[in-house]
């Protein structure tokens, strides 16, 4: 198996030291709120006064500096979480402003961008606008700066790249974005999709202030424990209102009940900076070598990023080829090769390797990809960097160099 590279070391050993200060700022807040093995319990029904599971929303709170949290197993999705903050906030009338560019393609049927019937926010009167990326992939500055019209009430801030060859936004980059927004009119709700983001720094998009953030237990917050579910934070009476999405007017956060998964949850939690510092190590060992061999990469090998690496391959053959090298050596389904097919809340076909424990899970190593021009393929999570480095190896013998 290939060594990381001796100009990787020292990022390595800086990811070591961002783990390690996250993972402080994880055991404060368990102190902060007596964590102990009574908060595993769970309770039936409607889940009314389910102790673990509304500790861990304060736990998740003081972590991420909001008011309040609401971390829950009924959330199905990020996509799910999400919607639940928009259709939290936003009210007919209202519009929605994407200032990083379009959504992640599971969103264009929340929003209404394609396909009808299905209650998308523009059926209920919420008007949309995006602000599109400069030729360079980056944030229009410019256009921000007098962005905000009388009837924009949200502004959605979307830091990972996705499925756009684009950065991640850093904390001090939605930082500026709040900022520049809420000179313009305070009242403006600032929204983070937050997805694939959490613990990349030392503090949150809320701790910077964003009104409101969101995101899916499957991928960092989960530590690759987390069975399903997923989390909004922030302004608590924001964060009351998408309660009111997830359950109904009048319950709210009391109802729910944990249904005996508040241990995986906390642990989760407490493997989240552990997990997410390794799959950082992989994607800088990704980036490098592919950017050796030729091939496009985003990030570049030495940028800031998050768990998220994208690779232009070029072709389709290259990125089914790629995705079973990788499915190859998973843990799970190692016998099981990916062909391209429909998925549920995407435009295009999608291959896609994901031999993982917990379903769906992009906190354990996947790769997928849209099955369209210029042919990327984006490689997600690894709960260690050598299992990276041994798919990685599996998949420059499946594709060689550009």
């Amino acid at each position: 198996m290939m060594p990381p590279d001796s100009t990787l070391l020292p990022i390595f050993y800086g990811i070591d030291a961002q783990v390690k200060q996250n993972l402080s700022r994880v055991l404060g807040a368990f102190r902060q709120h007596r964590v102990g093995s009574h908060h595993f319990n769970s309770v039936s029904g409607y889940g009314h006064d389910d102790l673990g599971r509304d500790t861990l929303d304060r736990v998740f709170a003081d972590i991420v500096q909001a008011e309040a949290a609401l971390v829950r197993s009924q959330f199905v999705s990020g996509t799910h979480a999400i919607a639940c903050a928009l259709y939290g906030v936003l009210r007919p009338g209202d519009e929605m402003l994407a200032v990083a560019g379009t959504p992640y393609d599971t969103l264009e049927e929340v929003i209404g961008l394609r396909s009808k019937g299905q209650g998308s926010l523009a059926e209920f009167g919420v008007s949309y606008r995006e602000l599109p990326l400069t030729a360079a992939h980056n944030l229009d500055w410019d256009a921000l700066a007098t962005a905000v019209r009388p009837n924009t009430r949200l502004v959605h801030i979307q830091r990972s790249c996705g499925y756009s060859w684009r950065s991640t936004l850093t904390i001090a980059e939605i930082e500026t974005i709040v900022r520049t927004i809420k000179a313009q009119n305070p009242d403006v709700v600032c929204f983070v999709d937050n997805c694939y983001g959490e613990f990349l720094e030392d503090r949150e998009p809320t701790a910077v202030g964003a009104d409101l953030i969101a995101g899916s237990l499957i991928k960092n917050p989960g530590g690759t424990i987390a069975p399903t579910g997923g989390y909004v934070a922030g302004r608590a009476d924001l964060v009351a209102a998408a309660a009111c999405r997830l359950t109904a007017p009048g319950i709210g956060a009391s109802g729910g009940s944990s249904l005996n998964l508040n241990r995986l949850l906390y642990q989760g939690l407490f493997l989240a900076p552990q997990m997410v510092g390794e799959a950082m190590k992989g994607n800088y060992l990704l980036a490098t070598t592919f950017d050796a061999l030729g091939y496009p990469v985003n990030p570049a090998p030495s940028a800031p990023r998050d768990v998220i690496q994208a690779i232009r391959l070029g072709s389709p053959e290259k990125l089914i080829a790629f995705c079973k090298a990788v499915q190859q050596h998973s843990p799970i389904d190692a016998y099981v090769e990916p062909v391209p097919a429909a998925m549920p809340g995407y435009d295009s076909d999608l291959v896609m390797a994901g031999g993982t424990f917990i379903d769906g899970s992009t906190s354990e190593l996947s790769a997928d990809g849209p099955l369209r021009e210029p042919y990327i393929v984006y490689c997600q999570g690894g709960t260690h960097w050598t299992h990276v480095a041994l798919a990685l190896e599996a998949a420059i013998a499946a594709i060689g160099p550009l």
